[in-house]
């Protein structure tokens, strides 16, 4: 009765266990045969050969578009936490403007990031701020209670009674 017991809870300890286990999720550039970092030569190869090695990028510099991204994440969760990150790469390829070539290959990881603090403070619209009291009396004598009798009045539709 009580080794019953005892392999009944150890079996209930592993299902448990296992069902804890992290989920993965892969999201951005996925790079089956091709590594950024290691595939992509400076000075040998232009615009055309990482596209056709690499694909498009994953994005291209604001500033400069002879600037290319090509970036993954990964991110796990666990029962029902938050998703968190666990590896990030991020290649930066540079090109030259005028020859098209590949001047600087740049890797950066989940340690090079920062965090950035955003502020939370709106920025103020120009105008002016209506009291509740003038939003309810501004509506005062604009249109009329009565259905519009203004049949051939140019801008309205035929039968329309607004």
């Amino acid at each position: 009765m009580f080794r019953r017991a005892l392999i009944a809870a150890c079996a209930l300890g592993l299902l448990s266990t296992g069902a804890c286990a992290p989920i993965s999720s892969y999201s951005g550039f996925q790079a089956i045969d091709a590594d950024p970092a290691k595939d992509v030569k400076v000075g040998g190869d232009t615009k055309s050969t990482v596209r056709g090695k690499l694909g498009s990028p994953s994005a291209t510099s604001t500033f400069d578009p002879n600037v290319w991204f090509y970036m993954n994440q990964v991110k796990e969760r666990v029962a029902f936490q938050r998703p968190r990150v666990v590896a990030r790469h991020v290649t930066a390829i540079a090109f030259d403007k005028e020859s098209e070539q590949v001047t600087a290959v740049n890797n950066y990881t989940l340690k090079d990031g920062r965090v950035i603090a955003f502020n939370e403070r709106e920025t103020p619209t120009l105008g002016r701020q209506l009291s509740i009291l003038e939003q309810v009396l501004g509506t005062v004598g604009r249109g009329s209670m009565l259905p519009n009798d203004d049949e051939g009045v140019p801008g309205q539709r035929p039968g329309d009674r607004r």
